[in-house]
């Protein structure tokens, strides 16, 4: 192996050895080591992935496998790696943003008990998410998948004394199941009719598959692609949070805020739309799929920002606002600008980890309490959170100039060309991401206002009631309040927590500006990401896009610019100036209300159709199978046959010689006859 495969290799292994010795030696080594050991693998990790970088930017790629798990027939199942410009991207990203939740967690989990475990945790999560990103085959792929899951459900149900904590990660593991129940469906029907998992040679031999079609039901028969592109899709609906998937991203708030933070919103939920676009050649064989893709992306992107703007809990708010730009990068998937949804991935990785983080150092200095009508004032006691916090709001709502309006507005523009193009769906996408855009800056300021500005409402709640809404409901936690002189004020947070907050802003302020250029318009994704000759969206943009400020400076004009200035501006009257207009809102409009607050209905419909439907089928194998099949008929049956039978019996047995001498001569009269004949 070169040098460079043994740098690829430390790139998934330096996380997972930190993990290792974390979890199984962490009572051994002590928090500081524990930390310093994953931290620092972590840390290996990102440094591996930025020489990577630079080496695929000097034009080396690799493709190629590590070790063959498994050979069955012709059939070789192997771990690989794919290193490409794409993979390189997600690595930095990934490696990145999980160093900064890294240092962060020092600070935010100091007192609790399940420190080392959580530091173990984290590392095994990056690790799985790296081996996603970097595989170069359908198994190796679905195992990253797989591995995600099962870390994101051990993080969600972290405090595992909290019912509220155990129901939520078991949601997200059920939610999850259904969508990669269609995951291995599509690999499946992949590796039954291409006869490999591999991508390069899935891809290569597309063309000659682009008539082929399949009965799923006899007699109508449907393209084999777009069974497969809408399949695999299922499973990004799952990961990714897309609707009516979407029900466990906001319960999965009960765990810790640094994982909210890396699994939520920078990394595990964008793995759906880096698998969309690294299977684009699969994508572009189908409009009916990318038509699909484009609907619900739509759907997510609108309705998940409605409901963030009735959410009191901090965190809830930006997980809505997770909901929503994950739709927003889905429709840019349906209107085939792959490299416009890869570019908002990478953005919204930096400004929605940074709101996370913000929100977990407000959620420190209010002792644990996450209810933002609580709050108010804290831009005077927490400068920096409050300062960051406003530069991942500015980002997120598309401010020009900040990295999230460069993506955002590349991804409105690329549906409304697919609009102008007839693509099907692209009507109604269109109006949900220009829609969505007041939605956002609207629930995003709202936000921002309550917690800083205004009236400081936390004395009310934080006298005397020090930690009465500590919402971790556990005793590790909700220590700030106890001892302090300056208990019932809040406090800017420790350097391990701002250190990260600073280092995030830097990249949503400026990052947009200095790579839309080479990852949209330039050759950075160049036969990375297909695009089928008739999808002419990326195309239409390069004709209208002169440099990065022209950009801008041309947005200023423009209907989402004034959209998401309507929204901060309605948010700060509504909150700031005239804070009863929104009481006599939900008094006038209370159904409406009502509707958001139990979330359109989703979690009643399931629990109502999905787990009472479960509950009644398996109440009623209980009652047929159980107690009468088994109980009734086989075990109670045979001893009431035995008994049966005995009483039968009992009348021959009398205890008369002349009655056994007639069964004797009976019998042998009977057996002689059958000898004889």
């Amino acid at each position: 192996m070169t040098n460079m495969q043994n740098l690829y290799l430390l790139v998934p292994l330096a996380p997972l050895a930190g993990a290792i010795i974390a979890g199984l030696f962490g009572w051994l080594i002590g928090r500081t080591l524990s930390h310093i050991v994953t931290i620092g693998g972590v840390a290996v990790s990102f440094i591996a992935s930025y020489m990577i970088f630079q080496d695929v930017m000097a034009g080396h790629t690799f493709n190629g496998m590590v070790y063959e798990w498994m050979r069955l027939g012709d059939l070789s199942l192997s771990v690989g790696f794919l290193i490409d410009k794409l993979t390189v991207m997600m690595m930095m990203v990934v490696t990145f943003v999980s160093l900064m939740v890294h240092i962060y967690t020092i600070g935010y989990m100091q007192e609790d008990p399940g420190y080392q475990r959580f530091f173990s945790y984290i590392s095994l999560f990056t690790f799985s998410m790296l081996m996603l990103v970097m595989s170069n085959n359908f198994l190796q792929l679905f195992f990253g998948w797989e591995a995600v899951g099962l870390v994101s459900y051990l993080l969600i149900g972290f405090w595992f004394t909290k019912s509220t904590a155990v129901y939520a990660n078991l949601k997200a593991f059920l939610v999850n199941r259904v969508g990669d129940f269609g995951f291995i469906l599509g690999i499946a029907l992949v590796l039954w009719q291409f006869g490999t998992l591999d991508y390069a040679e899935v891809f290569a031999k597309l063309p000659a598959m682009a008539g082929k079609t399949i009965e799923i039901v006899p007699g109508a028969s449907w393209s084999l692609l777009t069974v497969i592109a809408l399949l695999l899709f299922v499973g990004a609906m799952g990961k990714s949070a897309q609707f009516p998937l979407h029900v466990w991203l906001p319960d999965s708030m009960e765990g810790p805020t640094p994982i909210s933070a890396l699994i939520h919103a920078a990394t595990m939920v964008t793995a759906g739309i880096f698998m969309v676009s690294r299977m684009s050649p699969i994508y572009e064989m189908s409009d009916t799929a990318l038509s699909v893709v484009m609907v619900i992306g739509a759907i997510t992107a609108l309705f998940m920002g409605f409901l963030g703007i009735i959410q009191n809990d901090i965190k809830r708010v930006v997980a809505y606002s997770t909901l929503s730009q994950l739709g927003y990068m889905t429709v840019a998937l349906g209107a085939s600008a792959y490299s416009v949804a890869l570019f908002h991935l990478m953005t919204h990785a930096f400004f929605k980890a940074l709101l996370f983080l913000g929100a977990g150092s407000v959620i420190m200095g209010m002792h644990h309490d996450q209810d933002i009508r609580h709050m108010g004032g804290l831009r005077k006691y927490m400068p920096i959170t409050w300062i960051t916090s406003l530069i991942g709001s500015l980002a997120l709502i598309g401010t020009p100039f900040l990295s999230g309006f460069y993506s955002k507005d590349s991804i409105i523009e690329a549906t409304g060309i697919a609009m102008e193009h007839g693509m099907a769906g692209a009507g109604f996408a269109y109006f949900a991401v220009v829609a969505g855009v007041f939605v956002t800056a609207f629930y995003s300021f709202r936000m921002y206002f309550l917690v800083f500005h205004g009236k400081e409402r936390f004395h009310d709640y934080l006298h005397g009631h020090g930690h009465d809404h500590d919402d971790h409901g556990h005793d590790g936690h909700d220590d700030h309040a106890h001892g302090h002189s300056h208990a019932n004020v809040p406090h800017e947070s420790p350097w391990v927590v701002t250190l990260p907050l600073v280092l995030l802003a830097i990249p949503s302020l400026a990052i947009g500006y200095f790579a839309i250029e080479p990852m949209i318009f330039g050759d950075y994704f160049k036969g990375i990401l297909a695009t089928a000759e008739h999808h002419v969206a990326l195309e239409e943009m390069a004709h209208e896009f002169h440099g990065p400020v022209a950009m801008a400076l041309h947005a200023l004009t423009t209907l989402p610019f004034w959209l998401a200035l309507a929204g901060v501006a309605s948010s700060w009257y509504f909150y700031m100036k005239r804070p009863a207009i929104p009481a006599a809102i939900k008094a006038r409009f209370s159904l409406v209300y009502a509707i958001l607050e139990r979330k359109y209905g989703f979690d009643d419909f399931n629990e109502w159709f999905f787990a009472g439907g479960a509950r009644a089928l398996g109440g009623f194998f209980w009652r047929i199978g159980d107690v009468k099949i088994i109980d009734g008929f086989f075990v109670n049956g045979t001893a009431r046959v035995i008994g049966w039978s005995s009483r039968l019996i009992r009348h021959a047995q009398s205890g008369y010689i002349y009655h056994y001498a007639f069964a004797m001569i009976a019998g042998v009269s009977v057996m002689a006859y059958f000898f004889l004949v």
